[in-house]
Parts: C-alpha cells; structure tokens; sequence
C-alpha cells in the first residue's frame, strides 16, 4: 500500500464538491465530523478490544471522507482491516491507532481553520449585505 503521507490533510475541493459550493454546509458538515472525532476517538485504543476500535475506525473513516479528509480516511481504512482481521499483535495495533490519532489531530486542526475561514466568509458576506 502507498504512503500516506503525501495525501493531502484536508482537501478543500472536495468539501466543495461535496457540498455543492456552499460555505454553510460545509461548516456543518465539519461540525459532524469534529464531533464524530470527539465521539469515537475516545475508542482509538489498542486497550480496547479490536473489534471496537476496529469500528471507531470505520465510522472515523466515513466522516473523513465527507469533508476530504483523505489521509486520515486512509489511515482509518488499514486500522480498521487490521482491527478485522484475526491475528492481529498488540504492537501493530499501538502502531495503527498512534497514526490513526496523529492524522486525526491534523484533520482536526485544518477543519477547524476551514470552519473559521468559512465564518468570517459568512460574516464579511452579512455584513456587506446589512450595509447595502
């Protein structure tokens, strides 16, 4: 499988696309994804059984990819293969959450900046209309 780390963080063409061009939509579906990070990274453990980190992954995997976070998604999708499979060692789990909770911390910070970018977008944007 290729590196990831030439993926990029967050592809804001994407969230674009996927959300037709509108600013609005893509703060709130950012906001999905923040708080299905907050929800299921708790789960990020190799403490935890396979199987539910397996399916924190799955779900994580799915919210990244709604707002172009392909890195992450990538790394979400060999945690969550490996999580399925059957042998699985408790080194290579610490392995794959560790670069699971690393992108995840990057994602998280670009949808935060793009969130912000697309509040003073929408700000300037109301502003301008109040004083038309």
């Amino acid at each position: 499988m290729s590196d990831s780390s030439d993926l990029p963080v967050l592809d804001l063409d994407h969230l674009s696309r996927m959300t037709g061009g509108d600013e609005e939509l893509a703060a709130e579906v950012i906001g999905i994804f923040q708080e299905q990070a907050a929800l299921w990274g708790r789960l990020l453990s190799a403490q935890e059984p396979a199987e539910i980190w397996a399916d924190a992954a799955h779900t994580i995997k799915g919210a990244a990819l709604g707002i172009g976070a392909i890195r992450l998604a990538r790394y979400c999708e060999r945690a969550e293969n490996l999580g399925r499979s059957k042998e699985v060692s408790p080194a290579q789990s610490a392995v794959a959450l560790d670069d699971v909770r690393a992108a995840l911390g990057e994602a998280l910070e670009a949808a935060a900046a793009a969130a912000h970018k697309f509040a003073v977008s929408a700000g300037f944007s109301a502003s301008n209309a109040s004083n038309s």
